[in-house]
C-alpha cells in the first residue's frame, strides 16, 4: 500500500511499502519456508527396489516392451526427466520429490524404476548448473555453494558432483 505525502511546498509524494513487507513477498517466503519444512519432514528410509520387484528394462523402443511397463512407472519416468532437465535436479533430490507426501506420492518402486532408467543425465552438469544459480543470484561463496549442494535439506548431490561444480565454476 503506498501513502501519499505533502512536504512543506506543497509537493505530493507517494512512499511506497519496502518490497520486505509487501504481502506477495511475505507469502513467498512462507510458500519458501513450509517447502523447506515438508522436505526435512520426509527423511523417511529410502531402499532400491529390490530385484525380484524391478520392471524390465525399457531402453528399447519396441511398443510391445513399453506396454508391458505400469503407466505409473512411465509417468514416474517422465516427471523424473523433467526434474532433472529444466530444474537440474539430483538424482538423490529427484527420488526423494517423487516420493514424498509433499511431492509427487508416487511408489518407491516406482521412483527407484524412474531412477534406474534415467538416460543421458549428466549429474555433472547439474550440479555445475545449480552452483551457478547460487554463486550468481545469491552471492554465495565456493564452500558455502558446496555445502548447499550436498545437505540432505540442500540439493542432495553427492560429494563429487559438488567437487566438479566447484572445480569448474568460472569455466
Amino acid at each position: 500500500m503506498s501513502k501519499k505525502i505533502k512536504d512543506e511546498n506543497g509537493n505530493v509524494y507517494v512512499k511506497k511499502k519496502p518490497f520486505y513487507k509487501r504481502f506477495w513477498f511475505l507469502l513467498l517466503v512462507v510458500i519458501l519456508i513450509v517447502g523447506i519444512v515438508s522436505q526435512m519432514g520426509d527423511d523417511t528410509t529410502k531402499s532400491s527396489a529390490s530385484n525380484d520387484s524391478k520392471v524390465e528394462n525399457t531402453k528399447s523402443s519396441s511398443s510391445s516392451k513399453e506396454s508391458k511397463v505400469p503407466t505409473e512407472y512411465r509417468s514416474a519416468l517422465n516427471k523424473a526427466k523433467d526434474y532433472a532437465d529444466t530444474m537440474n535436479m539430483s538424482k538423490q533430490g529427484i527420488y526423494d520429490q517423487l516420493t514424498a507426501d509433499a511431492g509427487e506420492q508416487f511408489s518407491e518402486e516406482a521412483a527407484q524404476y524412474a531412477m534406474d532408467n534415467l538416460d543421458d543425465i549428466d549429474w555433472n552438469a547439474n550440479a555445475l548448473k545449480k552452483a551457478k544459480e547460487y554463486q550468481e543470484d545469491m552471492d554465495m561463496s565456493p564452500e558455502a555453494v558446496r555445502d548447499q549442494l550436498t545437505s540432505d535439506a540442500g540439493e542432495q548431490f553427492t560429494a563429487e558432483e559438488a567437487d566438479y561444480a566447484i572445480q569448474h565454476l568460472d569455466d
